[in-house]
């Protein structure tokens, strides 16, 4: 049961928010569709690939669906023009060196932060939350993006989407965060966007809040019940308030 908290905050019932604060031993946040709009590079590079393999564009309002699983996934349904296509071995051989190569060149110019994200960063950081990131974008782009975009240094850790072998909705990343910050995996908070975020952090035992704009191939993630939906990061103060005495 989804109820309404304060205006733009919904829980559902069961979450650690039930009519009390709760502070996490660590909260980890995801990257793409969560802190950053990533999709005006992303789809730059999708429909220069496009025009290079001498195909259609695709445009920003399909990747803005494909996004999510890694580039790998990302190129795959570029260049099926569908989410769960399976592209020939020989394009996709040919394809993915050249999205490599343009994302590369191409990895933080047209992408930005979602608005409030900045301020929940700070508000996490002023409170002293151990913090990570963790995504499936590669490292080459991840701690690129985060530099560029002035954010990297909140973060302790970062898991990019090769640093295990394992990636998101793979509970690994998240249990090896919580190793690495020695905390028990129920006292820990995932912040993402994604359908794959929510099973990640339930097979490893997190909470999860999800933000509402993010990237879901185009489903609601209040169907996938995170213990709470947030319209910006910002609103992280309402949920995890607790004053200095408190912590």
């Amino acid at each position: 049961m989804i109820q309404t908290l304060t205006a733009g905050t919904r829980h559902t019932q069961g979450s650690p928010w039930q009519g009390q604060k709760w502070r996490p031993a660590m909260v980890l946040v995801d990257v793409d569709g969560t802190m950053v709009d990533s999709v005006p590079d992303l789809a730059f590079c999708v429909d220069r690939m496009m025009e290079a393999l001498d195909m259609p564009r695709r445009g920003e309002t399909h990747v803005r669906n494909w996004v999510g699983n890694g580039v790998e996934r990302l190129v795959a349904r570029a260049l099926t023009n569908s989410l769960d296509g399976e592209p020939d071995d020989a394009l996709y051989a040919r394809a993915y060196p050249v999205f490599l190569d343009l994302y590369r060149e191409n990895t933080s110019k047209r992408s930005h932060l979602y608005a409030g994200v900045r301020e929940g960063l700070q508000f996490l950081a002023a409170r002293g939350y151990p913090l990570g990131c963790v995504t499936n974008k590669a490292a080459q782009f991840t701690e690129p993006l985060l530099a560029a975009l002035e954010v990297k240094d909140f973060f302790a850790l970062i898991i990019s989407g090769d640093t295990l072998r394992q990636k998101k909705p793979d509970p690994e990343p998240l249990l090896h965060a919580a190793r690495e910050f020695q905390v028990p995996p129920e006292d820990c908070l995932m912040v993402g966007d994604s359908v794959s975020d929510v099973k990640a952090a339930r097979a490893a035992g997190f909470h999860i809040v999800c933000m509402s704009y993010g990237y879901n191939h185009g489903m609601d993630i209040r169907d996938f019940h995170p213990d709470a939906v947030l319209d910006s990061m910002a609103e992280l103060a309402k949920l995890l308030d607790l004053n200095v005495n408190a912590t």
